[in-house]
């Protein structure tokens, strides 16, 4: 095992008491398939992969319990963004999204289940987390790169929509929503980005234009860097000293 026994809770659901949605046509056969184990570690869910049954935090992408544990197995990284379908839609008109009839009694539809919670500033399940200067459900936005990590709280993207940074000595700049919690990250080797109106320019001038996979402007394509939003309480209990945290 590699995290305490005494830590994980049951989080009031059976073993796959909410299925996993197995879409063949969309996963080959080489991929782990990952199902709800029931179990929560430190107020955050714990997955099982159908192939050797092992736990895995899915916050961190490790197997932490079982045949796995000591495999040194972790999964890549993949940007996540949250926005409006509209906004998405209006990006990529190709999309393509779950269909709400799943085949399964459980309704997987936006917010059924879990809207009060996201309404209120308490968790479901203890967690021990430094609330000294963030409560535990206030939002940042994390990257973890070449063994390092750095959270920007959401707040700081209603003062100013555009940031430019660093993590691990790499340049990031980062464009984000504080109301619809959209958060974009990419690099931005020498460039110096701000907003004139509604359009993104480089110090000197061109328009740049966002992308889920670069940001391009002036024949340059900068890459995404991977990140996702995240609650407080989560970075903080499993990232704690190890990760900086943004200020101005």
């Amino acid at each position: 095992m590699k995290i305490r026994l005494e830590e994980i809770t049951w989080g009031g659901v059976i073993k796959d008491g909410i299925p996993s949605l197995d879409n063949p046509d969309l996963t080959g056969a080489a991929p782990f398939v990952f199902v709800s184990s029931g179990f929560l570690y430190r107020s955050n869910k714990l997955m099982f992969d159908r192939e050797t049954n092992s736990l895995w935090n899915q916050f961190t992408g490790k197997p932490v319990v079982g045949p796995l544990a000591d495999s040194g197995i972790e999964l890549r990284q993949r940007p996540v963004v949250i926005t409006t379908g509209r906004d998405w839609v209006a990006g990529n008109p190709d999309t393509r999204g779950l269909a709400l009839n799943t085949g399964h009694r459980r309704n997987y539809g936006s917010g059924v289940v879990y809207s009060d919670y996201f309404a209120s500033n308490d968790l479901m399940f203890t967690a021990l987390v430094d609330q000294s200067t963030y409560q535990q459900k206030s939002y940042v936005f994390g990257i973890r790169v070449m063994g390092s990590a750095k959270a920007w709280p959401l707040k700081y993207f209603a003062q100013n929509p555009v940031i430019n940074d660093q993590v691990a000595g790499l340049p990031v700049v980062l464009i984000g929503n504080a109301k619809t919690r959209t958060v974009r990250a990419y690099e931005r080797g020498e460039h110096e980005f701000s907003l004139d109106g509604e359009v993104l320019r480089a110090a000197g001038g061109g328009v740049w234009v966002l992308g889920e996979d670069s940001l391009s402007g002036n024949g340059v394509a900068l890459a995404r860097v991977p990140g996702h939003i995240a609650y407080w309480f989560a970075w903080n209990n499993y990232l704690g000293a190890e990760s900086e945290i943004y200020g101005p």
